[in-house]
């Protein structure tokens, strides 16, 4: 990957909102050479959505998330593949990651209550064929998420770039 490239996507993951002209002033290219680098990293699905990042907690939104650790028996001739595909396309899961150690799923699920949520577990997740058990944390409070901290000032650690 193109040194620009990498300079952009760290620049896009800090802040998506960052116009043409600014990311090219920071990267030092042409406002051309930004929109090409970003439309093929788009189109080569390395940039797949262009999210914010929110905190809920202060909003009127009710919700309740969880982690949880899930232990299957892979597949032969798919490992853990097919067993994940599965389980990603359930609403409720947000991410879905393969793991080491002591089991090897982890799963970020969300869902409007309690009560919802132990259903989506006891009835969907444990109940697929290759799910050997799980262990459900619900998560209390955030106190940061994608490198931005919830509480207090996130102040900006950039450098400014100057010509």
């Amino acid at each position: 990957m193109q040194n620009l490239q990498m300079q952009l996507l760290q620049l896009l993951q800090e802040d998506c909102r960052l116009p043409l002209e600014k990311l090219a002033t920071m990267t030092g290219a042409t406002m051309e050479e930004v929109a090409a680098a970003i439309e093929k990293m788009e189109d080569d699905g390395v940039i797949l959505r262009y999210s914010p990042v929110i905190n809920w907690d202060k909003t009127d939104r009710e919700r309740v998330e969880a982690m949880i650790e899930v232990r299957v028996t892979p597949q032969r001739d798919q490992g853990f593949d097919a067993i994940a595909k599965r389980v990603y396309r359930f609403d409720e899961v947000k991410s879905v990651y393969l793991m080491s150690g002591a089991y090897d799923l982890l799963l970020l699920v969300e869902a409007h209550t309690l009560k919802e949520l132990a259903y989506f577990v006891h009835t969907k997740l444990s109940t697929l064929e290759h799910v050997t058990g799980t262990a459900t944390h619900f998560v209390l409070k955030r106190y940061k998420s994608d490198g931005v901290i919830f509480e207090g000032k996130n102040d900006d650690k950039r450098l400014v770039v100057t010509a």
